[in-house]
C-alpha cells in the first residue's frame, strides 16, 4: 500500500489544497484514492470525498484508541491504491504542549505514513530553510519524507528557496505551488465552506487540481511512497438485518457527521434513511429514531423556520417517545428559537425549551471528556467518552427549568418556562435534565450539559461513536424498544 500524510507547519498554510491536489492527480492517473482527515474536522472530509470519489473518514489519536484508528483505516482503505491523510494544525500540534498526543505526527507514526510537510513560502526566503531544519531536528522519529512549498511568488523565488533548503537540510523539496485564487476554497466562521456548496462540478474541480499538482510537483515521487501499515487480510463483514430505520438529517444545514458513526449504526441493525429538513415537508415514512447532526442551521434559519410541516413532524416524533439524538446544530434545531446569521430570531421545532443565539467567536472550543451523570439515550451513568466542541453559538439565558445532576429531591426548583413553551416536550411535571459532566481539555473548565428529556438527548459535543461502540447499539436498541411498544399498542 502506498500513502502519505500531508502536514503543515501551522494551520492555514495550504494543507487542504495540497492534499486535494495530490488526490486529484492520483485519481487522474487511474489510482483508487482513499482519503482521511486527522482530527475532528467534518468539513475537510466532504471535500476529500468529492475529489477522491470515495467516502473520506476521520482518524484521531486523542478521541480514539490506536485499535479504533487502525480499524477505521484498514476498513476504509480496502481496495484502494493510495492513502492520503490530511493532518490538522501544525505537524506537532496536539492536545498539549509537552507531547505529540493527538497530533499529526502521532498519526503518521501509528499508520506508518511518510509525511509531506507543507510550508507557506509567502514573504519568506532563506529563513524557510531554518524552519525545515527545525522540523527535522525536533522529532527525528517523525518520518518527514518531503517538503512542498505553497504560495511561492515566482520561479525565481522557488529557486532561491530550493537552494537554501538543499544547502542545510536533508529533506527533499518535492515542488511548489503558486498562489492561485481560482482553486482556493472560501471560508466562513466554522472553517472551509462545505463541499456541497461548490459552484463547479466535481469533474472540473478534479481536473483543475490535478493540473495544478502536475505542473510543479513531483507527483510520481509522492505516489511511490510506501505506507508502513500492513493491511493483511480483512475479516469478511457480515450483513446485519436491519431492525429499525433511523432518519438522518443531511443537507446544507446539517452536514457534520462521521461516516463511521453511520457505519456503526448499520452494523448494530439500523437502516439509515437520509432526509432534508430544508426541503422535505415531513419525516421519512416509518422511521424509528432520528439523528440530527451539526452544521449551519443559523445560515438557513429562515427556510427551516418556514418549513412548518417538518417542524411539526419532528416535534410530534419526539413526543411519541421515539429516540432523538442531536449534536450542536441538530440541538439548535430542536430548540424554541435560533437567532440566525442576520440576528433575527426564528422559531424552530420546540422540542426542548432552549433558545440559541450566535456569538462573535468560538465557544468552548476543543477536545473534551464527557462523563454520564445519569442513564441516558447513549449509555449508563458513569460511562466516560471523549469528544469535541466547536461552535459560534450559545444557549440564551432564560428561566428554563434545567435540573442538574447536583440537584436532588427538594433542591430541584422549577422555574417558569420561557414564553411560548407550553407545547414543548417538557410538560409541567417534567424537567429538562443534564446528563453530561463535561471537562474541556484546553481550559480545564467543567460544566453540566447534555440536555435530556424522555428519549431525547441533545448536546453541543460531537462524538465519534468508535470511542465507545456501544453507543450505536444503545441508540438502535432504544429505537427497537419503542417500535415494539408502539406496535403492541397499534
Amino acid at each position: 500500500m502506498k500513502g502519505v500524510l500531508v502536514a503543515g507547519s501551522a494551520s492555514g498554510v495550504g494543507k487542504t489544497t495540497v492534499a486535494l491536489a495530490l488526490m486529484a492527480a492520483a485519481t487522474r492517473r487511474g489510482l483508487v484514492v482513499q482519503a482521511f482527515k486527522g482530527g475532528p474536522d467534518f468539513l475537510d472530509t466532504g471535500h476529500h470525498t468529492r475529489i477522491s470519489g470515495r467516502v473520506a473518514r476521520n482518524v484521531d489519536t486523542w478521541m480514539l484508541s490506536a485499535k479504533a484508528n487502525l480499524d477505521v483505516v484498514r476498513g476504509a482503505a480496502e481496495g484502494a491504491d493510495f492513502v492520503v491523510v490530511e493532518g490538522m494544525m501544525g505537524l506537532f500540534d496536539g492536545k498539549s504542549g509537552d507531547s505529540n498526543v493527538g497530533s499529526s505526527a502521532e498519526i503518521a507514526k501509528l499508520l506508518g505514513l511518510p509525511v509531506i510537510l507543507v510550508l507557506d513560502a509567502g514573504k519568506s526566503a532563506r529563513s524557510l530553510a531554518a524552519v525545515v531544519l527545525g522540523f527535522e531536528l525536533f522529532d527525528p522519529e517523525t518520518p518527514i519524507a518531503g517538503v512542498i512549498l505553497n504560495r511561492v511568488g515566482s520561479e525565481r523565488h522557488y529557486e532561491m528557496l530550493l537552494s537554501a533548503i538543499q544547502q542545510r537540510c536533508k529533506t527533499p523539496v518535492l515542488g511548489w505551488l503558486a498562489r492561485t485564487p481560482a482553486i482556493a476554497i472560501p471560508e466562513r466562521h466554522l472553517g472551509l465552506r462545505a463541499a456541497e456548496e461548490s459552484g463547479v462540478s466535481a469533474e472540473a474541480e478534479v481536473d483543475a487540481l490535478a493540473a495544478f499538482a502536475e505542473e510543479h510537483v513531483d507527483v510520481a515521487a509522492v505516489l511511490g511512497m510506501e505506507c508502513g501499515l500492513g493491511f493483511g487480510t480483512l475479516a469478511a463483514k457480515s450483513k446485519v438485518r436491519a431492525k429499525v430505520r433511523i432518519g438522518v438529517a443531511r443537507d446544507k444545514a446539517f452536514c457534520f457527521y462521521y461516516e463511521d458513526n453511520l457505519d456503526l449504526l448499520r452494523a448494530a441493525g439500523a437502516e439509515i434513511v437520509l432526509f432534508s429538513p430544508l426541503k422535505d415537508s415531513g419525516l421519512p415514512r416509518d422511521v424509528d429514531g432520528l439523528y440530527l447532526g451539526g452544521g449551519y442551521p443559523e445560515l438557513h434559519a429562515g427556510v427551516l423556520s418556514e418549513n412548518a410541516g417538518m417542524l411539526a413532524a419532528v416535534k410530534a416524533f419526539a413526543e411519541s417517545g421515539r429516540p432523538v439524538y442531536a449534536e450542536c446544530g441538530g440541538m439548535m434545531f430542536l430548540g424554541e428559537q435560533v437567532s440566525g446569521a442576520d440576528g433575527v430570531g426564528y422559531p424552530m421545532a420546540g422540542v426542548l425549551p432552549l433558545q440559541f443565539e450566535m456569538t462573535e467567536k468560538l465557544v468552548k472550543f476543543g477536545y473534551c471528556t464527557v462523563e454520564l451523570v445519569r442513564d441516558c439515550l447513549i449509555g449508563d451513568k458513569g460511562m466516560r467518552v471523549r469528544g469535541h466542541s466547536f461552535h459560534y453559538s450559545k444557549v440564551r439565558d432564560t428561566t428554563t427549568a434545567v435540573c442538574s445532576a447536583s440537584q436532588t429531591g427538594t433542591e430541584r426548583q422549577r422555574d417558569p418556562l420561557p414564553t411560548g413553551t407550553s407545547g414543548s416536550l417538557l410538560e409541567v411535571d417534567k424537567e429538562l435534565e443534564t446528563a453530561y459532566d463535561i471537562e474541556y481539555s484546553l481550559s480545564g473548565r467543567r460544566e453540566e450539559e447534555g440536555y435530556s428529556a424522555g428519549n431525547v438527548l441533545a448536546s453541543y459535543v460531537h462524538l465519534h461513536f468508535r470511542v465507545e461502540p456501544s453507543i450505536a447499539g444503545r441508540l438502535v436498541a432504544a429505537a427497537a424498544s419503542v417500535k415494539a411498544e408502539l406496535e403492541v399498542l397499534a
